[in-house]
């Protein structure tokens, strides 16, 4: 099935260190897709305008010098590229041009405030998260490859199969892992009962059964789609993946949003708290 794509991915950065990898990976996927990127700076709107004049030349200088160090690390042809900075708030304006510039997808670097959970709420990150109109990659690791092994925590939900459906439509070349977290009503009080053992049993067929045909439907619709497995495990589905990133360690985990703007799911302020691989969020629509 043909899809519409944008021609732009956007790079918002604060020029910090921890900046480079999310920066690395922005061009990367932008040469790898063959679109523009734009790399985004917010400024303070506060500061003198003569000390905003000064800092914009210096800012623009120092990410261009950035981008020819990155191309020359991986061996890069420059995409087209457009470095921008502007003034305001900065999760505000980086939504903005998020919409203004239809982009494919935004880049952030992750936050600085990692193991902090109290204190991400009022993060820029955080706020870009709930606000974003495109997928976004907050990006913490350096990009040697493509991702290869990508995570996917799924369920039944619309949110669930749309970032299912971007998985399979934007990374063909990948391995998929979908992991599926299951518990049974009874488990605790009837887990050692010999027939509660063969219901569960049949239970755990079915939900197998149900699954795979949501991912079959997806398949049908598209003409190439990449490896999938399908894993089951008992437990929280914070726990699960948790425990499954652990053991595993996948390049990239993509998970849904419902776009609520006051609220952020565990397993996403899970996945910020403790980063073990960048992290892709799609919205539900």
């Amino acid at each position: 099935m043909p899809r519409t794509v944008s021609n732009t991915i956007l790079f918002a950065t604060d020029l910090s260190a921890e900046n480079r990898a999310a920066f690395a990976r922005a061009l990367r996927l932008a040469y790898a897709q063959g679109i523009q990127l734009d790399v985004l700076h917010v400024l303070d709107p506060y500061l003198p305008r003569r000390v905003l004049l000064d800092m914009e030349s210096a800012i623009v200088e120092d990410i261009a010098h950035t981008l020819t160090d990155l191309r020359e690390d991986y061996a890069l042809e420059a995409p087209k590229t457009l470095i921008q900075t502007v003034t305001g708030s900065a999760y505000v304006e980086i939504v903005r041009e998020a919409h203004e510039r239809n982009a494919e997808l935004v880049v952030l670097g992750m936050h600085r405030k990692r193991g902090q959970k109290d204190l991400l709420m009022g993060t820029t990150l955080m706020r870009v998260l709930r606000s974003a109109p495109c997928p976004v990659v907050v990006a913490s690791y350096q990009p040697i490859q493509p991702w290869q092994h990508i995570l996917l925590p799924i369920d039944f939900s619309l949110t669930a199969r749309h970032t299912l459906k971007e998985a399979l439509i934007r990374f063909p070349d990948a391995t998929l892992t979908l992991l599926h977290a299951w518990t049974l009503p009874g488990e605790y009080e009837l887990g050692s009962q010999a027939y509660y053992a063969h219901w569960r049993e049949k239970e755990v067929q079915r939900l197998r059964a149900q699954l795979n045909n949501e991912v079959e439907s997806l398949m049908r619709e598209l003409d190439g789609v990449p490896d999938v497995e399908l894993v089951l495990e008992q437990g929280a589905p914070s726990d699960v993946l948790q425990a499954y990133m652990k053991r595993h360690s996948p390049d990239l985990v993509m998970i849904g949003s419902r776009g609520q703007p006051h609220h952020v799911s565990q397993l996403t302020e899970m996945l910020l708290c403790e980063p073990h691989c960048d992290l892709m969020l799609c919205r539900a629509w």
